[in-house]
């Protein structure tokens, strides 16, 4: 069981490259509040997305959220895999974003900065790059006024896209495996080699993780405790409209997620699901802004024990199917019986399913642009890579004079 909550205030840890000295404030300047941007693709949106952006608030006070436009999108790394609507929810569903701006420009420059009147930039310490291989953070780093937090190790469009296309059982610990490798090296590799910032890398939670997300609030009294349950795997707008739609059963909704553990998931799915394991589900639900608390291994069957345990109000489930649990029996059984089982229609149908099926369709198209932006960032790797060389000669040899 893990409490979340709405994110309401600062956290004292900043995960960050930068030194706390950079980003500590004066007295005078702390009086207001530090306008912290931030922006990208955020293309099928996970939990790595959330870090940076939970990193990113934790240097200021108020986080604006810059999302690209799909044809900027197709324009310098090719096509995405949501629509700029879809994404534009997705982000907004985030907790720790205050603000978000449709369509901001794919290059950030100081004018962007100032119209939103926003004190720096963060991005996560790896590289984005135009179409014609430039540094999208160059004007605003000669400037001064960019921040750098951690990338999230274990996370990546290759991976997940990876894991989709696969179809096997075992794609949790595929890091070994001879088929995934063939994946990465088709998805994720260029002609010479490896980008240091693209690819494949194994993902570890951490109970510091689990804190970092999940900072929140117990139920008060005048809450309804509303439960919902399920696999909300690769946590997506279909989850977060049926979210939104919960949250608004009540006028002081607290709103707990049971998550499924993954043989669970798999027993009533099939296929190579759940996609993303319990320890990641975990991290994408907490991070969204409709969710209270999270259950991690919520029984299946939402029994008396568990209605009883947490004083559920309100049970409710979306318009898709109910399996019956393992004897065959409903698994809302009880709440029925009590009266507090709700069917609640978000208006949104998409499915996990529906995800894998435009991966699979455009796998072809989704491999060349990977390819395409991973041969742009070993270029660059390789540029700076020589230029630091370069430097160090020129130190030795100044000392040696």
């Amino acid at each position: 069981m893990i409490k979340n909550g709405h994110h309401t205030s600062n956290e004292q840890e900043i995960e960050s490259g930068a030194k706390q000295g950079d980003l500590a404030c004066s007295p005078e300047k702390r009086k207001r509040s530090v306008r912290v941007w931030c922006d990208g693709c955020y293309d099928m949106v996970h939990y790595g997305h959330s870090n940076q952006l939970r990193q990113a608030k934790a240097m200021g006070d108020y986080l604006i959220v810059g999302v690209h436009t799909d044809e900027e999108i197709s324009k310098h790394k090719g096509p995405p895999v949501f629509t700029q609507a879809e994404r534009y929810k997705m982000v907004q569903a985030i907790k720790w974003v205050d603000e978000i701006v449709e369509g901001a420009p794919y290059v950030t420059t100081l004018d962007t900065l100032d119209k939103y009147n926003s004190d720096f930039c963060v991005h996560g310490d790896d590289i984005t790059l135009t179409v014609d291989g430039k540094d999208t953070y160059a004007e605003v780093k000669r400037e001064g006024r960019y921040r750098e937090c951690r990338r999230t190790q274990g996370v990546s469009t290759t991976d997940l896209v990876g894991r989709m296309l696969l179809m096997t059982k075992t794609h949790h610990s595929n890091i070994d495996n001879s088929d995934y490798q063939q994946h990465t090296d088709n998805f994720g590799k260029g002609p010479k080699g490896h980008s240091p910032w693209t690819g494949v890398s194994q993902f570890l939670q951490t109970s510091q993780k689990i804190i970092q997300f999940a900072s929140g609030q117990e139920a008060q009294p005048g809450d309804t405790i509303i439960y919902v349950a399920g696999a909300f795997d690769l946590f997506h707008i279909g989850h977060v409209d049926f979210l939104e739609t919960v949250y608004k059963q009540a006028e002081r909704p607290y709103v707990i997620v049971g998550l499924h553990f993954d043989q669970e998931v798999n027993r009533y799915k099939g296929k190579n699901y759940p996609i993303m394991n319990i320890h990641e589900r975990t991290l994408s639900v907490l991070a969204c802004r409709y969710v209270s608390e999270v259950v991690i291994g919520a029984p299946y069957a939402v029994g008396k024990d568990l209605l009883d345990h947490f004083k559920v109000d309100l049970v409710c489930h979306g318009k898709t199917e109910v399996f019956p649990d393992r004897d065959t029996a409903d698994p809302y059984a009880e709440p029925k019986k009590r009266g507090i089982f709700r069917t609640v229609d978000s208006g949104n149908g998409l499915t996990t399913d529906d995800i894998v099926q435009r991966i699979i369709k455009n796998r072809l198209q989704f491999e060349a642009r990977n390819q395409k932006k991973e041969a742009k960032e070993i270029a660059v790797f390789e540029a700076m890579k020589r230029q630091a060389e370069g430097e160090r000669a020129g130190d030795t040899a100044q000392a040696a004079q």
